[in-house]
C-alpha cells in the first residue's frame, strides 16, 4: 500500500523535482545525462522527466559515489556492463586504494598519538620526532611520496623505540 503513492510520485519528476529529491543542482543531473548514466525521457515539449528507474539509477549513482567510485567507474560498472573479470578487476583497483587510505588515515593516527603522548617540553627536541624527521628528510622532496609512503616511513616504528 506504500509503494504506491512512492511509484506515483516519482512516476514523472522534472528535472527539478529529482534535482530537490536528492539536494543536488540541476546542472548535476545534466551532467550525469551527458556522460550516459541517466537517460530521462522528454515530454511533448522536450523537458527532462524522470521515473522510478531514473530515481533508482540517481540512488544508484550517489552510493557509488559514497563509496569511492568515480563517474566513469560507474559508468563503466553499470552501464558498459562489462564483464565479470573487468568488474572484479575495477573493484579490485578500488579497494586496493581504500586499502591505502586506510593505510594512511591509521599512519596518521597513530604520527598523533605519539604527538600528543610525547613527554617533550619541545616536539623538535624528541629524539622519535628527531628520528621521524631524519626518515621524512628522502621522502618530502618527491610528491607521490608525501602521504600514505611518508607516513608509512614515519610511523614505521612504535613510539619510544
Amino acid at each position: 500500500m506504500s509503494s504506491a503513492p512512492r511509484v506515483r510520485e516519482t512516476a514523472d519528476l522534472s528535472i527539478g523535482d529529482l534535482a530537490a529529491r536528492f539536494g543536488l543542482a540541476t546542472h548535476v543531473l545534466r551532467h550525469w545525462e551527458d556522460m550516459g548514466l541517466l537517460a530521462p525521457h522528454r515530454d511533448p515539449a522536450g523537458r527532462r522527466r524522470y521515473r522510478e528507474a531514473d530515481v533508482e539509477t540517481a540512488t544508484l549513482i550517489l552510493v557509488a559515489k559514497g563509496i569511492g567510485l568515480s563517474l566513469d567507474e560507474i559508468r563503466t560498472l553499470f552501464i558498459a556492463a562489462p564483464d565479470r573479470g573487468a568488474r572484479r578487476e575495477l573493484l579490485r583497483a578500488h579497494q586496493a586504494r581504500l586499502q591505502e587510505q586506510i593505510a594512511q588515515a591509521q599512519a596518521a593516527l597513530t604520527a598523533l598519538g605519539h604527538a600528543m603522548d610525547c613527554g617533550a617540553a619541545d616536539m623538535r627536541t624528541c629524539p622519535n620526532f628527531r628520528d621521524l624527521l631524519a626518515r621524512a628528510l628522502p621522502l618530502v622532496g618527491d610528491p607521490e611520496q608525501r602521504s600514505g609512503p611518508l607516513l608509512r616511513a614515519l610511523t614505521s616504528h612504535e613510539p619510544g623505540n
